[in-house]
């Protein structure tokens, strides 16, 4: 990561300027990653073989229709003379981008706030910004998908475009510029109005009305899971479950979430005997292969939260735990905030989360007696983003909500991680006032 991170700091200065402002409110993301301008291919972008290999874009495979299959993998990049070709669609919408076609078939446009390309089957340039650009190759057809040359990524969106030649796979990273923060609007002062004759009994404010000291709920979940042994892959037999209590005459809430995934590893290698195997990306930086198994992954979310603002606003401070059955280290860290707890009063009720760990983490030692790091400690860190929205349906009369919604887990990698993971998903179950 620190190799790309140089190589794109020294193509993004015409745009530093311009960005300078809008990087202070991006701290954070920071971490995740950068996004680099090149008038070309990056240098050591190398000369991959013709042929078609898969697209890892910002750590996660990049699905192109019609699918093509090697090795069972889903391949996305196209080399054909000495020049790679990605799909215009699959890139762009990744993006953000929004693509139209002509009315001929022949002309495909992608535009996003700020930002316009468009290129012509068969035409040897590319429009950025009512700009024209000359290509070296024009955009192709194969296979019903339209192929445009690299360039036209790392010209027009200011992607970083990578070859690496020792896993066969074109690696594409990409953040969004975030957009400065517009100014404050001046309040002008206002005359102090004339004060009105003292009621004789003031009107007591009405208290925000009292549902539940608490609840217990549990939901069956559907999460699709990106790490690095699953590429998408479904996980069935998932739930999620949670409790809160609110102390009374208190601003003071606990809340606690469990959740547990399972779901199966993604078959990539089959021997004559019809055995499938698992190819994956070690923590030590090289790559293993296993049986496909049945992978397990458990998180507890523990949050002590703080009411400012109705109805049922809190800050937290959160403790994260996650826990697996294949091996990898326990991660724990502490994190930060907001929730919007369910009202719970007859009919339906609003509720989220978003609570953000800049450093869970956990120690891992290397057993296997082949590997060449037996007995080598690794620090594992990442960062954790947790995200959750809902509604919940309370009935009159009864303490039974249903409830549903949907959640997102990020955890971007940060140091000693083979890729970064994701967790997102549906779910819907029941639960209990009191």
């Amino acid at each position: 990561m620190d190799t790309w991170q140089n190589e794109l700091s020294a193509k993004r200065a015409p745009r530093r300027n311009r960005l300078a402002l809008a990087s202070l409110s991006a701290l954070l993301l920071c971490a995740l990653g950068t996004a680099a301008h090149a008038a070309t291919a990056p240098a050591g972008f190398g000369r991959p073989p013709s042929g078609a290999y898969p697209i890892l874009y910002n750590d996660h495979t990049v699905y192109a229709r019609p699918d093509t299959l090697k090795r069972n993998r889903v391949l996305a990049a196209i080399v054909k003379n000495g020049h790679m070709y990605v799909p215009l669609r699959s890139m762009f919408e990744q993006m953000g981008a929004t693509v139209s076609i002509s009315a001929d078939g022949k002309t495909f446009t992608a535009e996003k706030p700020g930002t316009s390309i468009s290129v012509t089957l068969g035409v040897h340039n590319v429009v950025i910004n009512h700009e024209t650009r000359p290509l070296d190759v024009p955009p192709i057809m194969y296979r019903g998908v339209l192929l445009v040359p690299v360039r036209v990524l790392s010209e027009a969106m200011g992607a970083y475009v990578k070859w690496v030649p020792g896993r066969q796979i074109v690696v594409v990273r990409y953040i969004p510029p975030t957009p400065m923060p517009s100014a404050e609007p001046t309040v002008m002062p206002t005359e102090e109005p004339t004060a009105a004759p003292t009621p004789t009994a003031s009107p007591t404010p009405t208290p925000e009305p009292t549902t539940y000291n608490g609840f217990v709920e549990a939901a069956a979940s559907m999460p699709q899971n990106h790490n690095e042994f699953a590429a998408g892959g479904y996980c069935p037999s998932s739930y999620l479950a949670a409790g809160v209590y609110k102390f009374k005459h208190s601003p003071i809430a606990v809340k606690v979430n469990y959740g547990q995934e399972l779901y199966l590893t993604s078959s990539q290698i089959a021997d004559a005997y019809g055995n499938h195997y698992t190819q994956f990306a070690t923590i030590d930086g090289g790559t293993a292969v296993t049986p496909v198994f049945l992978a397990q992954q458990r998180t507890l979310d523990v949050r002590l939260e703080y009411k400012v603002a109705k109805p049922q606003v809190y800050l937290g401070l959160g403790y994260l735990s996650t826990g697996n059955n294949y091996g990898y280290p326990r991660l724990t860290g502490l994190g930060v905030g907001v929730e919007k707890l369910p009202s719970l009063r007859p009919g339906l009720s609003l509720y989220g989360s978003a609570f953000y760990y800049p450093n869970a983490s956990g120690n891992y030692t290397v057993t296997s007696a082949t590997s060449s790091n037996y007995g080598r400690s690794y620090h594992q860190q990442y960062q954790v983003t947790k995200l959750d929205i809902g509604l919940a349906l309370s009935l009159r009369h009864s303490p039974v909500f249903i409830y549903g919604g949907f959640s997102a887990d990020q955890y971007a990698a940060k140091q000693n991680a083979p890729i970064g993971q994701t967790h997102n998903g549906p779910y819907i179950g029941l639960g209990v006032k009191f």
